[in-house]
């Protein structure tokens, strides 16, 4: 459709022309004494068409002339920038291939490229483009080279060269990111000879925005785990998890380990309780680090009070019927409240009775509420418990205690039988268990 309106259109010009200077009759007359010279307007008309022509071309092709210099520097940098990319990308697979040697090798062949590249530029010619850009690259590959040959100390040259900025310029964007890529490898590197110090130094030198990139906040926990600095991996590892740059179960896993070496790391009660108030709800909603830190301040002696307050949360989801703890932790639940039942309280007295009695089947609550009843001096109650409990346990430990429990109360009543029977099935369960 457009072809054919294209030719009416010059239908339409063709006959327009003709009709014009078919029937024009103008002249043009030249003087020029003594001369006189009449030429036709439509004559008139083409000459001056074709004069334009002809000086639009000729100024045309003089300055593809004039220009022919210029040209020649715009192919003579063209060639090298082709040579100093062909150079860094061959350094770049080669180091992929994990040929290191040809890798570096590489790389200072683009650096010498680049380099005469900006000699020719300071003597008048034209510099490469992104020519800090790759200059910084073509250094950090040969320092990743080098780091992968273990010669640190060419390393540590090409390092600083790549983190170098040349004086009296201002970075463009690509170039500080490139600066921030050499900074993280930097990091890398230093946590892959076990100097987590350095690693975080460098780590600390980036610009905030990219302190808060996933790679870093990684590098981060890493470099703080290895220099076992604790509380700092535990915020890291929390950003990470806000990141989602682990699964749930993996972040929660990572914070457990982390708040568990937190909470070893205190050596008195007043640390220990600093360290809990550090965590967040989540955290100690967790029944692993809320047992775990209510042992620990029974061991550092502090008040059974708070101790039992800590695990007031992880009873709740014990005796509640949809949530529940496994085996493992309500076995640790049971350990941690038997050594605070000295100097229990009526109201927690009431919870182990409430949550027996609600679940007269649970063989370990028949256990804790056996040895409760034992410090309040119910003997009855507390042997018919335990002895309840010794034929459901499956946990050897706790079956041994309770035998031997069953032992001091035989003792008291002078059944000596019976005193010889317990201490025997004491020292079966400790085997077994």
């Amino acid at each position: 459709m457009r072809a054919a309106l294209w030719l009416l259109a010059l239908f339409g010009i063709a006959v327009a022309v003709a009709l014009f200077a078919g029937n024009n009759q103008g002249t043009v007359t030249l003087f020029w004494p003594p001369w006189r010279l009449d030429l036709s307007l439509n004559l008139v008309i083409l000459l001056l068409a074709g004069g334009f022509v002809v000086l639009h071309g000729a100024l045309r092709a003089l300055a593809a002339l004039l220009d022919l210099p210029h040209q020649a520097r715009r192919w003579r940098v063209q060639q090298k920038e082709r040579a100093t990319h062909t150079a860094l990308l061959d350094a770049i697979s080669h180091l992929l291939a994990g040929r290191f040697l040809r890798a570096r090798r590489a790389a200072q062949s683009a650096l010498a490229q680049e380099a005469a590249a900006r000699a020719s530029a300071d003597s008048g010619g034209r510099a490469l483009p992104h020519a800090g850009q790759l200059r910084a690259l073509a250094h950090l590959v040969a320092a990743e080279s080098s780091q992968a040959l273990q010669d640190r100390a060419t390393r540590d040259i090409h390092l600083a060269q790549a983190l170098e900025k040349p004086e009296g310029t201002t970075p463009t964007a690509q170039e500080q990111e490139v600066r921030e890529g050499v900074q993280l490898r930097a990091a890398r590197w230093s946590l892959e000879d076990r100097n987590a110090p350095l690693a975080l130094e460098r780590l600390a030198a980036l610009p905030q925005g990219a302190a808060r990139r996933t790679l870093a906040l990684r590098l981060r926990l890493k470099a703080a785990r290895v220099a076992h600095q604790t509380r700092e991996a535990l915020e890291t590892a929390r950003l990470l998890a806000k990141h989602r740059a682990f699964s749930p179960s993996a972040a929660q896993s990572i914070v457990r380990g982390l708040a568990t070496e937190a909470i070893n790391g205190a050596h008195d009660t007043a640390q220990l309780l600093a360290v809990w108030q550090s965590f967040e709800p989540a955290e100690r909603a967790m029944p692993e680090l809320a047992i775990h830190a209510a042992q620990r301040l029974r061991a550092l002696g502090g008040d059974a009070a708070q101790v039992r307050n800590w695990l007031l949360p992880v009873w709740e989801r014990l005796v509640s019927p949809v949530d529940g703890l496994d085996e493992a932790l309500e076995k640790k639940l049971i350990r941690a409240l038997e050594d605070g039942l000295d100097s229990i309280d009526p109201a927690w007295l009431a919870r182990i009775e409430a949550a027996q009695q609600g679940n007269p089947r649970s063989a370990q609550l028949q256990y804790l509420a056996g040895m409760a009843c034992m410090e309040r001096q119910l003997w009855g109650k507390a042997q018919q418990l335990l002895t309840q409990a010794t034929q459901q346990l499956q946990d050897g430990e706790l079956r041994s205690r309770a035998w031997r429990r069953l032992a001091e109360l035989a003792e008291q009543r002078g059944d000596d039988e019976a005193v010889r029977t317990a201490w025997k099935q004491a020292a079966l369960a400790a085997e077994a268990g």
